[in-house]
């Protein structure tokens, strides 16, 4: 089993207490990494649903493949005015 590093912003960091998770994987969507990463790390579970995710540098939907070494940023909704 391989890995992937988790690249976290904002208020995603803040909760998590990190800008960098690094998370078991195997292989999957990236709707299957949303789920590894709310076991891994619960805080930021309220924040997961509403963020965007990117891998190798581009946004991916939930149906989209990540494989193990991709580098993935979840990155939070953000708000201004």
């Amino acid at each position: 089993m391989g890995s992937v590093t988790v690249s976290l912003f904002a208020g995603m960091a803040e909760l998590a207490g990190s800008r960098r998770l690094e998370i078991p994987w195997a292989g999957g969507t990236v709707g299957a990494l949303r789920s590894a990463l709310k076991v891994a790390c619960p805080a930021v579970g309220p924040l997961l649903a509403r963020s965007a995710v990117a891998v190798a540098g581009r946004y991916a939907a939930d149906d989209s493949a990540v494989v193990a070494g991709d580098d993935v940023a979840v990155i939070p909704p953000v708000s201004g005015g």
